[in-house]
């Protein structure tokens, strides 16, 4: 069932941004001459929550969707780190929490059919202020300390966008009950 690539050529890259066109033969022979796949790093996101039961969110202006977005801590893996070592340093960085006992509980993709990664979702509990937030230049984060009813209230009046981070707290939620 795995297409044959007969050919390919970079459109974009960009550090945020790597698209190619992509020539395919399918199964039953039938060419797609034009079947585009954008290529990204891995990514990691995590639900964080601290020892008095409060949930780490961030909250942060999304460009695309012209948006205040209320969001668990994601980025990016760099290059020779591990999932988990990525989402440590991404929540240290964006919230300033840290330590706690750590799991990754899926793998998920956005969209499979056109993007090459896949993001690690973490639970980190018992977690602590360790230090202040060390930010990329571009980003404008607010730090949220969220109760479990808020972050049910937020899951119900459907105020939370990013798909990649809903599936997670979902899986949390049901599993918690």
């Amino acid at each position: 069932m795995r297409w044959k690539t007969l050919n390919s050529k970079y459109l974009i890259r960009r550090p945020w941004l790597t698209a190619r066109r992509d020539v395919v033969q399918l199964p039953n022979g039938e060419i797609n001459d034009e079947f585009y796949v954008l290529e990204y790093p891995d990514w990691i996101n995590v639900i964080a929550i601290t020892d008095d039961d409060h949930f780490v969110f961030v909250r942060q202006y999304r460009y695309a969707l012209d948006l205040d977005s209320t969001e668990l801590c994601a980025g990016v893996i760099e290059p020779g780190e591990t999932p988990e070592q990525g989402a440590r340093r991404e929540l240290l960085e964006e919230t300033g929490y840290g330590g706690g006992e750590w799991q990754e509980i899926m793998t998920i993709g956005q969209n499979p059919s056109t993007c090459n990664n896949l993001t690690h979702c973490f639970i980190a509990t018992g977690v602590k202020k360790l230090q202040d937030q060390q930010l990329d230049r571009t980003e404008d984060i607010e730090v949220l300390l969220l109760t479990r009813q808020e972050v049910l209230d937020l899951l119900n009046s459907n105020t939370l966008k990013q798909a990649l981070m809903l599936a997670p707290l979902w899986r949390y939620f049901y599993n918690a009950e």
